[in-house]
């Protein structure tokens, strides 16, 4: 059911928001993210397979623990930002916008009348009538927040125009892409990359409109924070679950003496090593 958005409440009183992309569709990863504090999490559906039932169960999953669910949708897919939104998603990361036309059909699909023209439904989110319907309306055109992702050349260039036209909520950056539009793929910190993200960054401010980083060392995050950012995605739960798998391996190799296979022996019955 449709409460307050904890993360445009917190951006308006200028406090700092943290989120994690997360990436298995997996109810209990998302669980996790939320006990571990984050305030809200990008649940991905444009490169994750995961059908309506289990995006659903994963929104579910974030309201049960307190953490505000966005979704990430495919691109140029108003069907998607529907379902996310008839889902609970509290709001809708929207990728590859390079124009203000892209930003209009976003917005469009995403509000509902006169912001918009989302299809209307009853269903969970106004609970099912519990929510008196045109009340629901007028709140969610309030809460939920439509959210660009620029990582294209062409947005960057756009951008001015794009936020001039209202109806964004948060621009989050998207360097990895940035860097493929730019001739440059997977080097984030080409200086014609980190120039687009300040670039992106300026056009924010200029329009009063939130920037979302994603800091990629704690460097990022420190020189992000004293520009007066106030929201950042910390990678996606992917990464951080290998880097720490791997890394808990990597310390109990190295952590002492060992059989002679690598792993220290464990006495069986009648003192043999199993």
């Amino acid at each position: 059911m449709l409460k307050p958005n904890a993360v445009r409440s917190a951006l308006r009183e200028g406090r700092e928001v943290y989120g994690l992309f997360c990436s298995i569709p997996n109810p209990v990863l998302v669980e996790m993210i939320g006990c571990a504090g984050y305030d809200f999490v990008v649940l991905d559906s444009e490169h994750a397979l995961v059908d309506p039932e289990g995006l659903e169960n994963l929104v579910r999953a974030a309201e049960a623990v307190g953490v505000t669910p966005f979704v990430r949708v495919p691109e140029k897919d108003p069907g998607a930002i529907l379902k996310a939104l008839d889902a609970g998603a509290m709001g809708v990361v929207v990728p590859h916008v390079r124009t203000r036309a892209d930003a209009d059909a976003a917005v469009r699909a995403a509000r509902y009348a006169p912001e918009g023209m989302r299809s209307l439904n009853g269903g969970r989110v106004p609970g099912f009538g519990l929510i008196d319907l045109a009340e629901y309306v007028r709140c969610a055109n309030e809460e939920v927040m439509v959210v660009p992702m620029i990582e294209d050349a062409e947005g960057v260039d756009a951008l001015p125009e794009i936020l001039a036209g209202g109806g964004i909520d948060l621009v989050l950056e998207g360097a990895a892409d940035l860097s493929q539009s730019y001739g440059v793929t997977w080097r984030t910190r080409d200086p014609v990359v980190v120039d687009a993200l300040r670039r992106i960054h300026a056009a924010c401010v200029e329009h009063g409109v939130p920037y979302c980083a994603l800091p990629r060392t704690p460097e990022d995050h420190k020189a992000w924070r004293e520009a007066g950012v106030k929201a950042f995605v910390l990678g996606e739960e992917r990464g951080l679950a290998f880097r720490a798998l791997r890394g808990h391996l990597d310390a109990h190799r190295d952590a002492g003496p060992a059989g002679s296979d690598g792993v220290a022996g464990v006495a069986g019955k009648g003192g043999e090593a199993r």
